[in-house]
């Protein structure tokens, strides 16, 4: 085949995908790929499973809209830790710890029902805010790009709820700061989107165990410092973390984009829903029921 004729049968190929037209257009295949694009397509590698829906990602994505949510949280609870270490006139791995802000969440004021939810942009020193900014970008943004803010953001918020509510519950005696509640239902929601397409994820037994690693090593180091260090302030609540993750994962199951739905998984679905629902009015009627105090407020 002539070197003419084989290049018209490449365009001829390629033009069901909209790339080249014409002979003319054929270097823009020779084009090196920029680094908006290499990174598009890795996370297509990484979130998508099948080639043909990576390759309409990697062709497709324009970043618009753009994924608005993590960047905006983020944003938000970095401005508020700013705000509180210029006011409070310290700053270190953990502090200082807002204690009479408006957003913090206190056992003694569970009835400013707003607490549930705002407590998430105040943390406890910038080990806490670093780790949780990190972990909610590198895994948050990607997630968001694939899936969608709205979704996204449910998760996020369902975590954030989760952590208070189960706080509430399980561990009454204490203050609660950080968006540790929104940061691990995003861990856990990247969990559920292995475990929906595991089948054609590659490594994602490596994935997997990368995920379980890093959670590990973050609650094991609260559950230390709720019962082992030294108390300095309140105590802190681990209990967050872990029902943010119980939320994340059961939200992401419910929400997150299945790209090969098989029947077993629409049971899972609906155990999913159950089981958020049931925990979240469990929690609700809770603090309904039980208005009262454990201890005066100071």
């Amino acid at each position: 085949m002539s070197g003419k004729r084989s290049r018209s049968f490449k365009c001829a190929v390629h033009h069901r995908d909209r790339q080249v037209c014409s002979e003319n257009d054929f270097h823009l295949l020779l084009q090196p790929p920029t680094l908006f694009q290499r990174m598009v397509k890795v996370i297509a590698d990484e979130f998508l499973t099948d080639d043909r829906e990576r390759k309409y990602y990697a062709d497709r994505y324009s970043c618009c809209p753009p994924p608005l949510f993590i960047i905006f949280i983020t944003l938000v609870e970095l401005g508020f830790f700013t705000y509180y270490t210029v006011v409070m006139g310290e700053i270190n791995p953990s502090g200082p710890v807002p204690i009479n802000s408006v957003f913090i969440y206190r056992p003694d004021k569970r009835g400013e029902i707003w607490r549930f939810l705002c407590y998430m942009v105040l943390h406890a020193g910038w080990l806490h805010l670093l780790f949780n900014l990190l972990v909610q970008v590198l895994v948050g943004l990607p997630l968001e790009m694939v899936h969608g803010s709205m979704r996204i953001g449910a998760v996020y918020m369902a975590g954030v709820l989760a952590g208070s509510l189960g706080t509430s519950v399980f561990d009454t005696d204490v203050y609660l700061v950080g968006a540790s509640g929104g940061v691990y239902a995003l861990l856990a929601a990247h969990l559920a989107n292995v475990l929906l397409n595991y089948n054609n994820m590659e490594f994602g037994i490596v994935r997997l165990i990368g995920i379980f690693i890093v959670a590990s090593a973050d609650v094991g180091f609260a559950i230390y410092d709720r019962y082992a260090a030294e108390q300095v302030g309140p105590p802190v609540s681990y209990v967050a973390h872990l029902t943010g993750a119980l939320a994340g994962l059961t939200i992401g199951l419910l929400v997150l984009k299945n790209f090969e739905q098989k029947l077993h998984e629409q049971l899972i679905w609906w155990v999913a829903l159950g089981v958020y629902a049931a925990c979240t009015l469990f929690g609700i009627l809770f603090n309904v029921f039980n208005p009262d105090p454990f201890y005066p407020a100071n």
